[in-house]
């Protein structure tokens, strides 16, 4: 572990999925490396959540994800780079470093957990942790070509997140290999009583429960590129092959989830962010004698970044007075046909399968020219099961003509993470990953 640690600074200067490194060089007596999204507070190292706001702010605890792990043996090495307080699928929408993808550095990691699985996929042996609120744990990992899960909504702590929807985020775990996600979710998973949604969990299942069959949405499988499709259809026979059963199903709701998402994550969000006015939370600076509203619009324009501006807006006009029940409380309701939806199909099925994300990661100039809604709506097929609160994984399972990898996701019934970990060792078996070529 010492040879990586010595590599670590070289590393990042090439991928960028760093925002702050340990300064200790030497792994000594640790069982294990790993990482963590910068918007997760540790005593030793800088905490942004990728925005300017935060800048210089400096946690004086450990999360709780983060003190287990150290408990267990590991070293922090790094916290990772992140679009502002998780607003985005590109990891582009960052007040700091852009992460690059490990096969091609002209392309996006994914987001918005981008540094994780940037992390996860160039350093030997890594282990990575991500947080998820609509897809930001598997939308990066199918785009790093990595291993990624997002438990059940309350199986892991969120004491010491920076939030960004508190009905939706949840930590999770990134790694080249399969069989380190239920090693390292284990360790992590659990009650604490500094979260209370997290007093509500069942048992923590760790043996083996073979998956014996998948539904895949027909509303899953439109608008993908024709090499997602194509990939995915052979990866469906891959499956086959080692005994599952693949059958097509209607789930009418799926579509409805992303315009419910907006407003259930942007009102949360917008809440959230009313702390950093620069008063008690947020950089300080500027004229304190100003009226409040002056001095809070000053820092505000001044330190957030496009998207969270526009995510604040979006929440505080969806929050308006009169406006709660018609938008807000609607979004709820639709997240339970959400949640009735899958419950119904995984009644008679293990899991739910679609593609992980509709193309590979595209290049940053074609980033640019995205409007917003474009990149909303990139998020499509990972939406759902987030506002479901259902614990989904995305495995790497081809790649395309230019060598970018593919994922697919699966989805299981709440706590049923034991069928994924499962699932995710069966496959790593006869998948052939190809991990990509690091230099530094």
């Amino acid at each position: 572990m010492d040879s990586v640690m010595k590599d670590l600074k070289a590393i990042n200067a090439k991928y960028q999925m760093f925002h702050a490194m340990s300064d200790d060089i030497v792994a000594g007596d640790a069982k294990f490396l790993f990482s963590a999204k910068d918007n997760l507070t540790s005593y030793d190292m800088e905490a942004c959540a990728g925005s300017r706001i935060l800048e210089g702010y400096h946690p004086v605890f450990d999360a709780t994800c983060i003190s287990k792990l150290r408990e267990a043996g590991g070293k922090l090495v790094g916290k990772t780079n992140m679009d502002e307080f998780g607003f985005g699928t590109f990891s582009t929408n960052s007040g700091f470093e852009i992460p690059r993808n490990p096969y091609d550095l002209n392309r996006a990691c994914g987001g918005s957990s981008g540094g994780s699985a940037c992390a996860a996929s160039v350093i030997e042996d890594h282990m990575s942790l991500g947080v998820s609120t609509g897809g930001s744990i598997c939308c990066p990992a199918s785009f790093c070509g990595v291993y990624g899960i997002a438990p059940t909504y309350g199986r892991v702590s969120r004491h010491g997140l920076i939030d960004y929807g508190n009905s939706l985020d949840k930590i999770g775990v990134l790694s080249q290999k399969a069989t380190d996600l239920k090693k390292y979710m284990q360790i992590i998973a659990g009650k604490d009583e500094r979260d209370p949604t997290s007093m509500a969990q069942p048992d923590f299942k760790t043996d083996y429960r073979k998956m014996k069959s998948v539904a895949v949405p027909k509303e899953g499988i439109e608008g993908l590129s024709k090499e997602v499709e194509s990939i995915f259809k052979d990866a469906l026979e891959a499956l086959k092959s080692i005994g599952i059963d693949v059958d097509y199903v209607d789930m009418p709701s799926l579509k409805y989830a992303m315009p419910a998402y907006y407003i259930l994550a942007t009102s949360e969000a917008s809440t959230n962010l009313a702390r950093y006015v620069g008063m008690r939370y947020g950089h300080q600076e500027g004229d304190h004698s100003l009226k409040f509203d002056d001095y809070f619009t000053e820092v505000r324009s001044k330190y957030f970044g496009d998207e969270a501006k526009r995510r604040i807006l979006l929440g505080t006009y969806a929050r308006m007075a009169g406006f709660g029940g018609r938008h807000y409380a609607k979004a709820r309701e639709v997240r339970q046909v959400v949640i009735n939806d899958y419950k119904r199909v995984l009644e008679t099925h293990d899991a739910v399968l679609a593609p992980t994300m509709p193309f590979t990661a595209p290049r940053f100039d074609d980033i640019s020219k995205m409007s917003a809604l474009e990149s909303y709506k990139a998020d499509y097929l990972t939406v759902p099961a987030n506002i479901a609160g259902t614990p989904h994984l995305s495995v790497p399972c081809g790649y395309d003509s230019e060598g970018m990898p593919v994922g697919m996701q699966f989805v299981a019934d709440h706590w049923n993470e034991d069928i994924l970990f499962s699932i995710a060792e069966d496959w790593e078996k006869q998948f052939d990953l190809k991990r990509p070529e690091v230099s530094i």
